[in-house]
């Protein structure tokens, strides 16, 4: 058996440490332990690696790391573009300082500079550091919301956006072409060092970075007013948020701001929580604790790389906290920009909206509003990263806000990834501005759908682990393909897309057409009603997962209408 050979590879070659030798032997009566980390390689995907720590070609280690790394290496030569630079950056996950410090390493040994963070940044500042510091390439080391047995690394371009066609597959390639572990070029940081190929940064960057978002407020009045009477409880959730966090509400003048204890530090092993994702109501549980003592008015907490935001606001007739889900929280900001963008005459006649194909159809309505141009790509930021490189190398667009309904938006153009700092700035910029005009962010809410309609959407996520769980995803995926259901929750299917085989099906005068997106494991179902789902495999985790909206005159029928389509989706849990 293949997996045996590598395993026995791996427990004795002197390819690997003794360190690795170890934790391998400690499994030599588990097969199945064994075969779930020998199976595969860990792929190096277009969203780069993540995968659980461990010995093996299927996790996460110094070996894995660094053959990505020299795959990424040998790529950066062949541009010609080795004397820019690399910036690396890394979360609080266990290994992740390691894990970046012997990419470093490897690129070093291949002759690249590389600029790593001194301590653990989010990632919006290293996509902000990559265009700073004109480098070809980022890397950061986090495994974003996973568990925290799970790490990653995520590769940036120059343009501070996350890798796509065609770079993403041609470093596959470099990567992929790698089967020797002993062919990973490594030097030693005392060399590195003196050779002027590894450099810290720090400081530096994060003012400039700070200076960035503190250019994008728009109501530094309604800040200096209400900075007294706005509460905002902020958590970082064990992550990289809270210095950066603190260091801009501070400077923009909000005194108010208490950052839930337990969660201030950095910790890989997130003890208070079971799950460090701000989409789960359960990571709240000491934020809204500390939101009842002090009375707060919003609740904030980034994921431990901070480029994604949750939100909790106080509803003032019930006395109770109320979540907003990606789509609100992305939305509450898109209209305050936009708003307040127009009511000061700064909207550009050519401004954009970027959004994804699985977030709110409320977003087209407010686009419509304020006259702005909408374009939907593929689930992933680095596709409306992508977007803002097009605007700008053809002067074509000028954009202007761009959110995913996964928990991130992007404010500006400082960072081409979404920037969970910059959210909890503009959501506390808003407060502020609503509380000074007697409105609190709930009602704001409550608004932006009497004005657009009331947008409901949901999302189920079914987890299943391991070789079983990936052939069952795949299974679930190929059925869904092949045999398109014409009704979904008792309403019509209109339209059925699906981005792998760009075809798209119109039921309505049975035509087809292509979908105009890249290719991607995605089906699409749009329904009668202004009610859609959508179904695709998670690219980090190995869950499969279903999006559904629906839009109506009333919040209590848009609520029953999507709990309609809920449980269909949840139905298939029980297959």
């Amino acid at each position: 058996m293949e997996y045996l050979e590598k395993y026995n590879y791996w427990a004795t070659s002197n390819t690997f440490d003794e360190a690795t030798h170890q934790e391998l032997e400690k499994i030599h009566d588990d097969e199945n332990e064994i075969k779930e980390r020998f199976y595969k390689d860990l792929e190096f995907g277009t969203a780069g690696l993540r995968g659980i720590i461990g010995a093996g070609t299927n996790r996460m280690n110094k070996y894995t790391v660094t053959k990505a790394t020299q795959g990424l290496a040998n790529y950066i030569i062949k541009t010609g573009k080795q004397d820019k630079g690399v910036a690396i950056a890394f979360d609080s996950r266990h290994f992740s300082p390691e894990f970046s410090k012997w990419a470093a390493l490897c690129l070093n040994a291949n002759g690249i500079k590389t600029y790593r963070f001194d301590t653990l940044r989010p990632t919006p500042v290293l996509s902000f550091a990559v265009r700073e510091l004109g480098c070809v390439a980022g890397i950061v080391v986090t495994a974003s919301h996973n568990p925290p047995e799970y790490n990653g690394y995520k590769v940036y371009w120059e343009d501070g956006a996350q890798i796509v066609p065609p770079i993403d597959g041609e470093i596959i390639s470099e990567v992929n072409a790698i089967t020797d572990y002993s062919v990973i070029k490594m030097m030693d940081l005392e060399t590195a060092i003196s050779s002027g190929l590894y450099n810290v940064i720090g400081e530096d960057i994060d003012s400039k970075y700070i200076k960035s978002l503190k250019k994008l407020v728009l109501n530094s009045e309604a800040i200096k007013n209400n900075a007294k009477d706005l509460k905002i409880v902020y958590t970082p959730l064990h992550g990289t948020g809270n210095i950066p966090v603190q260091t801009v509400l501070r400077e923009l003048g909000f005194e108010n701001v208490y950052v839930v204890p337990e969660q201030e530090k950095p910790d890989g092993d997130f003890p208070t929580v079971s799950y460090p994702n701000p989409e789960d109501p359960k990571a709240f549980a000491l934020a809204l604790e500390l939101a009842k003592k002090v009375d707060a008015d919003v609740i904030l907490a980034n994921d431990p790389d901070a480029d994604r935001l949750g939100v909790f606001v106080k509803n003032n007739e019930t006395g109770q906290y109320e979540m907003f889900t990606g789509n609100m929280s992305a939305l509450f900001i898109a209209e305050y920009e936009l708003s307040q963008k127009k009511e000061k005459g700064l909207l550009p006649e050519n401004g954009a909206i970027v959004t994804t194909v699985v977030s709110s159809d409320l977003t087209k309505a407010m686009a419509k509003e304020y006259n702005m141009k909408i374009f939907e790509v593929l689930t992933g930021f680095k596709w409306i990263g992508e977007k803002i490189k097009q605007f700008e190398s053809q002067g074509s667009y000028e954009y202007v806000f761009g959110f995913e309904e996964s928990y991130g938006c992007l404010v500006g153009t400082h960072a081409r990834d979404k920037d969970g700092i910059v959210a909890v700035m503009k959501t506390c910029e808003a407060a502020a501005f609503y509380k000074s005009k007697g409105i609190s962010a709930w009602e704001q809410m409550d608004n932006i759908y009497k004005k657009y309609g009331y947008y409901k959407e949901g999302q189920t996520a079914l987890t299943f682990k391991g070789i079983e769980g990936a052939e069952k995803i795949k299974s679930m995926m190929e059925n869904l393909r092949n045999n398109p259901p014409m009704k979904l929750g008792g309403l019509k299917v209109l339209e059925f897309r699906d981005y792998l085989t760009n075809e798209v099906k119109d039921f309505r005068n049975n035509t087809t057409h292509e979908t105009g997106l890249p290719k991607s494991n995605v089906l699409y179902f749009d329904l009668e009603n202004s009610s859609w789902c959508c179904v695709r495999p998670s690219g980090t985790e190995p869950k499969i997962k279903f999006y559904y909206g629906v839009c109506t005159n009333s919040n209590e029928e848009s609520i029953t209408r999507l709990e309609e389509l809920k449980e269909h989706w949840g139905s298939y849990a029980k297959e």
